[in-house]
């Protein structure tokens, strides 16, 4: 899937193939069907245009001898696939001699990947990764401990992430190479380096997230050519281990910080200093240093005294489909009002 050339051989094991036809898997439930693949693909997908796997558990992966095989609990190639109410967990093998592990969901060349409301966690690699022209919807998931990237798309894939928790990877959400991604009410914490990260010629959208406690910076334009929109986001209390990737920062710019919107943010108490590499932009495009005041220990959203309610740019609050969602506490639009983060008021 990431090999200079896709038609590199790799030896590779799978345990389920479907190929050349749909195929709709039910199971019974997320406890009680559970597929031990005990192997490297775990459900490999080809040609296959409007399967469905739903509601089971996959789990029990071994890793592949071959370094090139792109091992993952669900591979899906030149294939539109729906990936709904799944647990992925605990493909976690390894070998001594394979740097990279099992991932969770990988869309390679031809791939077409709804995933919502997926529990992936404990796997051996990237939670979803994304390669070659693979384009996801990425809803609802929770997606925690691993290695390599949360959610990451790469080559020319694209990706809509909406609403989704990813914590406990070297990266929380990022876009490499020159591909396309939106990034909007996620909540990424407690990845051990980036939070959220763009780099090659990379496009990112990252619109009312909330990225705290990383172990690094929170959001980092890391080459001259990435470019996109950073708005509306809080940006708070990352930089928890000695310095790594990046410096213990809120946002540090290590490109060209022209190529960026950044806007109406909070970026508040982050371990050395809120920026880094770009001036401080407090006061400047509705960004301000406050504390956001959350809910509490653990829950994002937010206090009715808060400064991120109604601190938004209006134009940031849509979900991936463009509709609004704000709304007051009788459930009515309000017009021309936006929150900060990723939790806005009464939406969860």
């Amino acid at each position: 899937g990431n090999c200079e050339d896709p038609k590199t051989e790799a030896t590779a094991t799978r345990g389920y193939i479907i190929r050349n036809k749909a195929l709709t898997i039910v199971g019974q439930s997320r406890t009680e069907t559970i597929l031990e693949t005990k192997a490297g693909y775990g459900i490999y997908f080809e040609n296959s245009y409007g399967s469905t796997l739903s509601n089971l558990t996959i789990t029990g992966g071994v890793r592949d001898a071959d370094g090139n095989a792109t091992d993952a609990a669900v591979v899906v190639r030149n294939s539109r696939v729906t990936v709904q109410g799944v647990n992925i967990i605990n493909n976690d093998n390894r070998i001594d001699t394979v740097v990279v592990g099992i991932g969770g969901i990988y869309g390679r060349e031809g791939a077409e990947i709804n995933a919502v409301d997926c529990r992936i966690i404990n796997n051996g690699w990237d939670g979803i990764a994304l390669y070659r022209g693979a384009v996801a919807t990425i809803i609802d998931c929770v997606i925690r401990t691993g290695r390599g990237a949360g959610i990451g798309a790469t080559w020319d894939a694209s990706s809509v992430a909406y609403r989704n928790e990813v914590s406990g990877y070297w990266k929380g959400i990022g876009a490499f190479g020159n591909s396309w991604v939106i990034a909007r009410n996620n909540l990424v914490r407690d990845n051990l380096g980036w939070g959220m990260i763009a780099t090659g010629q990379a496009y990112m959208d990252m619109t009312n997230n909330v990225i705290y406690h990383n172990g690094n910076c929170g959001i980092a334009p890391w080459s001259s050519e990435s470019r996109g929109r950073i708005v509306n986001n809080i940006i708070t209390q990352n930089g928890w281990r000695d310095e790594w990737v990046c410096p213990c920062v809120g946002v540090w710019n290590y490109g060209d910080w022209a190529k960026w919107e950044f806007a109406n943010n909070i970026v508040w108490d982050n371990k050395e200093d809120n920026y880094r590499d770009i001036w401080d932009h407090t006061g400047f495009n509705g960004n301000i240093s406050e504390d956001p005041m959350f809910t509490g220990e653990g829950d994002f959203r937010l206090r009715d005294d808060s400064p991120a309610i109604n601190g938004g740019n209006p134009e940031g609050c849509t979900n991936h489909l463009g509709a609004r969602f704000d709304r007051d506490q009788r459930g009515l639009a309000r017009t021309g009002r936006c929150d900060t983060g990723a939790f806005e008021a009464n939406l969860y």
